[in-house]
């Protein structure tokens, strides 16, 4: 099955890191083949449940409450993603779910919401979900427009929708955010905790896409829940939703070179097995010059990864360039690896059912989730753009 070949021993990783990978890839290769796949809900939970049960969903909480590490590792999260991705992106999609639908809580959330919500996501009894993005206010944060509003002395109200949650529709907590106005624009939003079982919060609809996962529009309709279910202060909603996302971005990325990983193994064996012109695909100058090309995006997006989430977990407050770098450049790689992929199977490659077609539909969304490859470059650009040589001078 796929490798992580020797990115292991890159000095971004410690034994335990090691030890983590291996026992993932052992039990993912044993698996997930015999979970469920047809019924794309059933098929989510039971990865959860099962990711629950071996232990793996511990990486998604903070030790405090029976998780691996005292605060998050990053590094951790982005093999679990690079492994699992690599193969079953449903798997991928559960694991990743579990930790930003509650990443959240993890950072800002009270002691009593962290005891309450944590131990059901870490053994995989509570299915997470993260609800940012609304029709009008994807990219754009602070143009939100579902609102928070006091509902009494103990209680706020929400109304509004959300759309493009994932988990949308099987998720037992939404972590939602809305605009509560404490200031104009994005320092006016707060985030709450709101229970999937709550009084006015309804699936308006919901969404299917290309790569099957459960996705849907949500609706807020005089949501009334208590103002302790708030996550961290009023006004602070951007900042927890970017920390949050500062964690996580990177392992967008890392998602992403699972997927460029496995699209490379199925091409070098297409390519060594498929017979051509009295030889093998593989002995073609043009196949050579493309498995190549493949290799070196593959470890080019690996390294910028867990650079990041090197970054992250040795303690820098914010590594928004860092992650953004990382989300970037492995969606788009992974993209063109995965292209070249279906390229050399021929008809093969689009063919429902073979590996290849599968990781082209996967890929795509990556590429726009979590911030599109736009927003990515206009976020590095604005952070070089600060620092000008005259903030540098001194440094080499």
């Amino acid at each position: 099955m796929v490798s992580l070949g020797d990115t292991l021993d890159w000095p971004f990783f410690e034994a335990h890191h090691r030890d983590f990978a291996e026992k993932l890839a052992a039990w993912a290769d044993t698996t997930l083949p015999g979970l469920p796949h047809d019924d794309v809900d059933a098929a989510c939970r039971a990865r959860v449940k099962a990711l629950g049960e071996a232990g793996f969903l511990r990486a998604a909480v903070p030790a405090a409450h029976g998780g691996l590490h005292a605060a998050l590792d990053v590094r951790t999260l982005c093999l679990a993603r690079e492994i699992l991705a690599a193969r079953d992106g449903l798997a991928d999609f559960a694991f990743a779910m579990q930790g930003l639908g509650t990443g959240s809580i993890s950072i800002a959330g009270s002691d009593a919401m962290r005891l309450r919500i944590l131990p059901g996501v870490r053994d995989g009894k509570r299915i997470a979900a993260f609800a940012l993005s609304e029709k009008e206010a994807g990219s754009d944060v602070a143009a939100m427009a579902t609102t928070a509003t006091p509902d009494g002395n103990a209680h706020i109200r929400i109304d509004g929708e959300k759309t493009w949650i994932s988990n949308g529709g099987i998720a037992d907590h939404y972590v939602v955010f809305a605009r509560s106005g404490e200031a104009p624009g994005a320092r006016g939003l707060s985030a709450y905790l709101v229970e999937a079982d709550t009084p006015g919060l309804s699936i308006a609809e919901r969404i299917d896409v290309i790569a099957p996962h459960p996705l849907a529009t949500l609706r807020f309709d005089a949501c009334r829940i208590p103002l302790e279910n708030r996550i961290g202060g009023p006004g602070d909603g951007f900042k927890v939703a970017m920390a949050t996302l500062d964690i996580f971005r990177s392992t967008v990325g890392a998602a992403a070179l699972g997927f460029a990983r496995r699209a490379l193994h199925e091409t070098v064996s297409h390519a060594s097995s498929r017979k051509l012109f009295g030889g093998t695909l593989g002995d073609l100058q043009l196949s050579q010059a493309a498995i190549a090309d493949s290799a070196a995006e593959v470890d080019a997006a690996a390294l910028l990864v867990y650079r990041a989430a090197w970054t992250k977990d040795r303690g820098a407050a914010r590594v928004t360039r860092e992650a953004a770098l990382a989300k970037l450049v492995a969606t788009e790689n992974a993209q063109r690896v995965i292209d070249r992929a279906v390229q050399i199977h021929g008809g093969l490659g689009v063919t429902r059912g073979v590996k290849v077609e599968e990781l082209y539909r996967e890929i795509r969304a990556l590429r726009i989730y979590e911030g599109a490859s736009e927003v990515q470059k206009i976020v590095i650009a604005r952070d070089l753009l600060k620092n000008t040589d005259g903030q540098n001078k001194g440094k080499i």
